[in-house]
């Protein structure tokens, strides 16, 4: 794929500083879970432990974390403060994003994986189920489409375009979820991203919208299939939150204006609004939900006009 491809200014002088940003972070992480810990005299880990979710020992797939901003990363970190083990897939092209921020994770599992590449899923769960023997969770938080169908009009998508939205975005939930469960405990859950866009149409959103659909029916097929198991599937739709993967979206910054106007809390949501509800997805409290989208969005969904 495109080595000789020149990295934009931008880019490289941000990967630059990005490791020191994440070791100021690892710092200041570390430092507040002491204080605490000695305020408190528990065995508190991390900054945002909750104690009505016992999630100890138990162990996490997530994929889709490209940065420190990603929302894959705060529902990893919050999972990992928990008392959750973390095994992550990530790209090749983000491995230097990544790297510096399993310093902040407690003895992560962490290789380069593709959802489309079946060499590299398939080293990658038997790298997991060596390692881990068994999982308790997957994370699916993985979406792509061109640049160019993330704006204009819809029909404008051209077949391969259509195609790789569908695989990476929806297709890949159904194929990790088929390598995951033979290793996946009883009372597992599975949770995937997804956004309001998929019901209603959002300008720029496009064919993204089509695949999050797409994806949605996937969880509760998934979650009927799955309930035999006992394993619960859910999604997670989230109100626009800044990422790597938003920042492709034509007109970003006026969805966010847009929703903290429409929204009945009159705010934007952040990706630690999102942690948290994962968090009770993939606890007991939550163990009787399945089949379900889950809006943490500021009320924004409800509103007619």
């Amino acid at each position: 794929m495109g080595g000789n491809k020149k990295i934009p200014l931008k880019f490289r002088v941000y990967s630059m500083i990005y490791p020191f940003k994440i070791f100021i972070k690892s710092l200041i992480n570390k430092f507040k879970g002491a204080r605490k810990s000695k305020i408190f005299g528990t065995n508190y880990v991390g900054d945002k432990k909750m104690g009505n979710f016992n999630l100890e020992g138990k162990k996490a797939i997530v994929f889709g974390v490209a940065n420190d901003q990603s929302i894959a990363w705060h529902i990893a970190k919050a999972l990992n403060d928990n008392g959750v083990r973390i095994a992550l897939g990530y790209q090749e092209r983000v491995e230097q994003l990544v790297k510096p921020l399993l310093s902040m994770l407690n003895n992560p599992l962490a290789e380069k994986c593709d959802v489309v590449d079946d060499v590299l899923l398939t080293e990658f769960f038997e790298k997991v189920k060596k390692e881990f023997g068994q999982v308790d969770f997957l994370i699916h938080s993985i979406a792509f489409a061109k640049k160019e169908h993330l704006q204009g009009k819809f029909y404008e998508v051209d077949r391969r375009g259509y195609q790789v939205a569908q695989e990476v975005s929806s297709y890949s939930l159904a194929e990790l979820s088929r390598r995951a469960t033979p290793i996946m405990n009883e009372n597992g859950s599975i949770i995937a991203m997804t956004y309001y866009g998929s019901v209603k149409v959002t300008p720029n959103y496009n064919v993204m919208g089509v695949a999050k659909a797409a994806l949605e029916a996937c969880v509760r097929y998934l979650a009927s299939d799955l309930g035999e198991k006992g394993i619960r599937v859910n999604a997670i739709s989230a109100g626009p939150v800044k990422t790597l993967a938003a920042s492709g979206i034509s007109g970003f910054d006026k969805m966010l204006e847009h929703a903290q106007q429409k929204a009945p809390l009159k705010r934007n949501i952040d990706a630690n609004d999102v942690a948290n509800l994962a968090l009770f997805l993939c606890s007991d409290m939550s163990k009787n939900i399945t089949g379900q989208v889950v809006y943490v969005d500021a009320g924004y969904s409800i509103m007619g006009v």
